[in-house]
């Protein structure tokens, strides 16, 4: 497997998404080893829209590859302000960049409690390294 990318600068959960937080705002996208792991992206579908309110752990999008499709969930309550429009008619572009154009919502979270859940990029390494053995 390629070297996994995992800046330091962002938040983790343990099902592979990043979480970039700046005050209330939070984008959200899977990490590098996620797409990786799930290979070529080939389908890209929100269930959820602009201004839709969001609980934590409900789904929102939904990622299609060649191999398998994952539901890609919610780590905070709060409002959808942004989604990337953009990857359902270019889905390739979260193997590309799966840290910059690739990044999939932006929530405007109702409080912080949720990063009691997030992981560090220390921490996250330690996850991908157990899963690629």
């Amino acid at each position: 497997m390629a070297e996994v990318n995992i800046p330091e600068d962002l938040k983790y959960t343990k099902s592979h998404e990043w979480i970039k937080i700046e005050g209330n705002i939070i984008t959200i996208g899977i990490t590098d080893f996620a797409q990786q792991e799930l290979s070529d992206i080939v389908y890209v579908e929100f269930q959820l829209d602009t201004d839709d309110e969001i609980s934590q752990g409900d789904p929102f999008c939904t990622i299609e590859a060649v191999k398998t499709a994952e539901d890609i969930n919610s780590p905070a309550d709060g409002k959808i302000i942004s989604v990337n429009s953009d990857l359902p008619d270019d889905p390739s572009v979260i193997n590309k960049d799966p840290y910059g154009q690739g990044w999939l919502a932006k929530i405007e979270v109702a409080d912080q409690s949720f990063q009691d859940n997030l992981i560090s990029a220390q921490e996250y390494l330690k996850i991908t390294e157990q899963s690629s053995h």
